[in-house]
């Protein structure tokens, strides 16, 4: 039986993440990421060169669940695929791409964190006390976009 893959990407969040709604409803979650990229060297050290800017989108429960646990500067790595969007800004048409996230985590190689490994449904897990991650200002409830 083959393995199956799909596109990662690895980055960091880079700007407030926003929790909209779809025309049908349904939970979208939206953030600027930050890549950055490395050049290996001959000595082969490695020298950080320019930090690109992208966009970042989930949907459903997942969206939920990365926006309660998402701030700016998180690093992370998720699983999905990329791919064009159109849309108009100023009246000038703009075509770019996203990466469609299915699944998100903290980057365990750059994050420190413990693994809560209760079942989801115990009592116990859910009389434990969350502290949400804390945002830099009031996070926006945007109006729905279409899909």
């Amino acid at each position: 039986m083959a393995i199956h893959t799909q596109e990662s990407l690895s980055g960091f969040i880079a700007s407030d993440p926003l929790l909209t709604q779809t025309a049908k409803g349904d939970a979208r979650f939206f953030a600027r990421i930050g890549k950055e990229h490395f050049r290996r060297e001959e000595d082969g050290s490695f020298t950080q060169t320019e930090t690109t800017y992208h966009h970042l989108v989930m949907f459903g429960r997942s969206a939920e669940h990365a926006h309660a646990n998402f701030v700016p500067g998180d690093n992370f790595v998720a699983e999905g695929y990329t791919r064009e969007v159109n849309y108009e800004r100023n009246g000038q048409a703009v075509e770019t791409e996203e990466f469609v996230a299915k699944k998100i985590g903290h980057d365990a190689a750059r994050t420190r964190y413990e693994v809560d490994r209760s079942p989801r449904n115990s009592m116990a897990r859910e009389a434990a006390a969350y502290d949400p991650p804390q945002r830099s200002t009031p996070t926006a409830q945007a109006s729905a976009v279409s899909m």
